[in-house]
């Protein structure tokens, strides 16, 4: 049986490294962002490299659904990068799936919004993701499924130990081959990676968390509140760092 890791994340929580990460191991393969031409198309929003993400992928949620996220793997264990936001008229049964574990990775609101202010220009609910990784960590949970909460600012603060506490709630063990990589694109990047992966395709493994310290935009009062309580209340679940063995 095919062990199906689907890590839904706000944008500018590290996805892209922790993606990168698990590619490393010998026994994974990456997908990246297999909602995101359904976002796109959905909601009709205008990111960098639109039309390319509507061409390299189904528009078709269903589709997607059937031929990525639920097909014959090419590995035992499939790790799908999901942006939580992408999830926007998607029916998220499929979520509950026997072989489907859910990793949701978040960052504090104080520091993401900002993040993607910079590279959005403007933001909405529908842009950040926290509502919709709430309301399918509340569907989870409610039907006793298995899932993991990482904050993304204590994964850069300690690798190796909230690697090792993530492999352990999906039941996998720990890979050191995790913790670093060659710099440069990789095969499962999707087609955006040239817009939104240069920081991550010059690193050669995991980096420093660089607390914010500007001014926090007065323009994005209005969604702090709202992102600030969908945040505290996945992160009051988060994992605790799983240090190594002393035997």
């Amino acid at each position: 049986m095919t062990k199906r890791i689907a890590l839904w994340s706000c944008p500018r929580t590290v996805s892209t490294a922790l993606l990168r990460s698990f590619v490393q191991r010998p026994d994974t393969v990456g997908i990246d962002e297999p909602l995101y031409a359904h976002y796109l198309a959905t909601t009709g929003r205008q990111h960098p490299q639109r039309e390319d993400v509507l061409e390299a992928q189904s528009q078709d949620w269903q589709q997607v659904v059937d031929e990525v996220l639920l097909a014959p793997a090419a590995a035992p264990v499939q790790f799908v990068k999901h942006m939580a936001h992408h999830l926007e008229g998607v029916e998220t049964s499929f979520a509950l799936h026997e072989e489907m574990v859910s990793v949701f990775l978040i960052r504090h609101p104080r520091e993401m919004l900002p993040s993607l202010l910079t590279d959005l220009g403007h933001l909405e609910r529908m842009d950040i993701g926290y509502g919709q990784q709430r309301d399918l960590y509340r569907r989870l949970k409610a039907a006793g499924r298995c899932t993991a909460v990482v904050d993304s600012t204590e994964l850069l603060g300690d690798p190796e130990a909230m690697l090792r506490a993530l492999c352990l709630a999906v039941d996998l063990p720990f890979d050191p081959a995790m913790m670093s990589w060659p710099a440069g694109p990789h095969a499962c990047y999707g087609v955006w990676a040239p817009t939104w992966y240069a920081k991550v395709q010059k690193s050669t493994g995991w980096r420093r968390h660089v607390p914010k310290t500007a001014p926090f935009p007065g323009e994005l009062e209005g969604l702090y509140p709202f992102a600030l309580e969908a945040f505290e209340e996945l992160a009051e679940n988060r994992l605790q760092p799983q240090p190594m063995s002393s035997s």
